[in-house]
């Protein structure tokens, strides 16, 4: 790695959004046929903002994707398609994480992958930050543990920046009893980590994430910075919802805050759909899983009264973005929705 680096917000510009072509059945049992669907919608909300970049399994999943692009008016020069072979298709989890050199330029933070521990079947995943990295023409580093014991495994879904050096994690995600990453290390270790690597200098730790998320509490589905100093918070109103619990202990957590800077964190809460729940599984869902790409901002919503709500929030807060809601009941099922699945190229800038 170059010297010192900044890790930029997401709303920051960009010059890419990365995906991958949905292609594995399992992840979205008995569900699948609409998905791809989904992520042409996805392309067509996105693409005359910024380029989008996709990974396609095969030659045939890259045809698909042509034709539901096409199928749905996506002007084929606002994306490109790549044929690479992934075993999932959450590349906010598999994918680099681009931070910003002293220079102005952009490398990307390469981290170890394991696949949430779930699954045995995960080194194509855990080999796109160096695909990226290759077919972006970006220098890659691979950070590694401060105590000489490997690479340093983490997902981007668990990190949240301000830009200006302000990290949101979760303790439950690297510090509790199922975290599953990095053997070892504290609190301390990571708060180094998150320092060297992408010019962090204060973490606020949260604590559990949202019921249903199988990350083992990603903050991206709960806690999210929209602008310097401000956090919008998942919130569950209902107290016989097992969310009221944690979504409040955050909230108290948040209140006490301050950012990098040492000025006080504004919160400002969006609501939870109501609970998701399909075969018996409660989902993830949340409208906290949006993604910010340059000029718009894309929300998964849920056939929910709290859809309008949570849109008219983020539109309060993101006033120069178009915010563009994206169906996501089907989406979720695969267990993640819109931030889950993508993953910005940062624009280099001028030093």
């Amino acid at each position: 790695m170059t010297g010192a680096v900044r890790w930029p917000a997401e709303w920051e510009r960009h010059e890419a959004t990365w995906l991958a072509w949905p292609h594995h059945e399992p992840d979205w049992p008995g569900k699948f046929a609409p998905i791809p669907w989904v992520w042409a919608e996805i392309v067509r909300a996105l693409h005359r903002h910024e380029r989008v970049e996709i990974l396609c399994q095969d030659d045939a999943v890259r045809e698909q994707a042509q034709r539901c692009l096409a199928l749905h008016q996506v002007d084929a020069a606002g994306y490109r398609l790549h044929v690479v072979p992934t075993d999932r298709v959450w590349l906010r989890d598999s994918g680099p994480t681009g931070v910003i050199t002293s220079s102005g330029a952009v490398e990307l933070v390469h981290w170890g992958f394991n696949a949430w521990a779930k699954y045995d079947n995960y080194a194509r995943d855990a080999a796109v930050g160096g695909v990226v990295a290759q077919l972006s023409a970006l220098p890659r580093h691979e950070p590694q543990r401060p105590d000489g014991r490997g690479r340093v495994v983490l997902e981007g879904g668990g990190i949240d920046t301000d830009g200006r050096g302000t990290l949101l994690v979760t303790e439950e995600w690297l510090l509790s009893d199922v975290q599953v990453r990095n053997s070892g290390l504290g609190r301390a270790d990571y708060e180094q980590i998150f320092r060297d690597t992408l010019g962090i200098t204060k973490t606020i730790w949260l604590g559990e994430g949202c019921v249903g998320d199988d990350t083992h509490g990603h903050v991206d589905d709960i806690a999210r910075f929209v602008a310097p100093g401000v956090v919008v918070l998942a919130h569950e109103a209902d107290p016989t919802d097992e969310n009221h619990r944690r979504s409040l202990e955050n909230l108290h957590r948040l209140h006490g805050a301050t950012d990098a800077t040492g000025a006080p964190i504004r919160v400002v809460t969006l609501p939870y759909p109501r609970a998701v729940v399909m075969d018996g599984q409660r989902l993830p869902a949340s409208y906290a899983n949006f993604y910010i790409a340059n000029g718009v901002v894309l929300v998964p919503t849920f056939n929910d009264a709290n859809d309008r709500v949570a849109l008219n929030i983020l539109a309060d807060l993101m006033p120069d973005r178009a915010i563009i809601g994206i169906h996501a009941v089907d989406l979720v099922w695969g267990l993640g929705t819109l931030h889950c699945l993508s993953q910005q190229q940062p624009a280099a800038q001028e030093a």
